[in-house]
């Protein structure tokens, strides 16, 4: 986020004419038009804002905001999005990327953009599997999950995109779902966070993966099954009939029963974004056994990667002369003569 003066723009002036290319019924769609109506809100201005991809499904972002936008190369966003961020510290950069390309081939590069904590917006797109190469088991598909690399189920235990975030040393954590109507507001919380804010979306993919999310996301079960985390707020769900306590035993989360709203009594946590040890517990739910933690999750600012490079850099040059020719001539030089030219050339 950065900090600029607001302008007032539209929905239609944040769509492009470019032929918006995805799979009918894709949940990119619904997440295209939360940024889109995002964007108007927090005051964001088109000529300042860069979009930046790298391979997938999701990476065909940048083609559709009307923006300055760089479709990268498969893993590499996060580098791209430093050196453009570096290059202008102005700028208001949002750093889109999915499950494989961020979570696989892009690790390290994810990895390292969190922890150097740069000022920058990360979706990443999480739909459990490789929708672009046509259906092939990613790093978040769950275990048993059968795809043309996985023909009798996947074996491999699943990275946690919110977990590997922490981890990596990121201060701001939150997740939300492409249909959700809550999505914009974890956008703006996201965008409000000065630094790098990661932001898990659970997309759907209707042809390699469709419905997977449905355990937690559909009508009928989302009450029950998801839990929104708001700052200060009682972490309760189910109509407000459960929550979640902490267990003093084993210093784990644990779901109680509310009777009578009176949620003081059952012990249930109240939601602290800045509590880190509280963030990791939370994404780390197995669901099922708990509901799915959505909302903002982490939310602690420290300085950011540009700020202290520019910090940095204004205190190598204060108070030195820019001469190039008075650095060239430091150190070890020489002249010479005419005389010793022409010897040399005689030799």
């Amino acid at each position: 986020m950065n900090d600029m003066t607001p302008i007032q723009t539209s929905l239609k002036d944040w769509e492009t004419d470019q032929e918006v290319r995805w799979c009918p019924g894709c949940g990119d769609y619904a997440i295209l038009k939360a940024v889109q109506r995002t964007l108007p809100m927090i005051g964001a201005d088109p000529s300042n804002t860069v979009f930046v991809s790298g391979i997938g499904c999701s990476s065909r972002f940048p083609y559709y905001v009307e923006s300055y936008g760089f479709h990268t190369i498969h893993g590499r966003a996060p580098a791209f999005a430093t050196g453009i961020k570096l290059a202008n510290p102005e700028l208001d950069v949002w750093l889109v990327t999915g499950d494989g390309d961020g979570m696989s081939i892009g690790g390290n590069h994810t990895m390292h953009v969190l922890r150097r904590n740069l000022d920058c917006q990360i979706l990443l797109f999480n739909n459990e599997i490789y929708g672009l190469t046509k259906g092939q088991y990613s790093p978040t598909s769950r275990v048993g999950t059968s795809s043309p690399t996985s023909p009798i189920g996947s074996i491999d235990r699943p990275a946690l995109p919110c977990a590997f975030a922490l981890g990596a040393g990121a201060r701001f954590v939150a997740r939300g779902y492409d249909v959700s109507k809550d999505l914009p507001e974890v956008l703006k919380a996201a965008y409000a966070h000065k630094g790098a804010a990661f932001i898990e979306i659970f997309q759907n993919c209707i042809v390699y993966n469709k419905d997977r999310f449905d355990d937690f996301t559909a009508k009928g079960v989302a009450s029950d099954n998801q839990i929104w985390c708001n700052d200060g707020e009682p972490l309760l769900f189910a109509k407000g009939t459960k929550g979640l306590s902490l267990d003093l035993d084993t210093l784990t989360l644990k779901v109680v029963d509310v009777a009578g709203g009176d949620w003081k009594a059952a012990g249930v946590a109240v939601h602290n974004v800045r509590n880190r040890g509280l963030a990791h517990m939370l994404v780390e739910m197995p669901f099922g056994p708990f509901p799915m933690a959505l909302g903002v999750i982490y939310d602690d600012p420290r300085p950011t990667f540009e700020s202290q490079v520019v910090e940095e850099r204004a205190k190598l040059i204060a108070g030195k002369e820019p001469n190039l020719t008075k650095l060239l001539a430091k150190g070890q030089t020489w002249t010479v003569t005419e005389a010793e030219a022409a010897h040399g050339l005689m030799d």
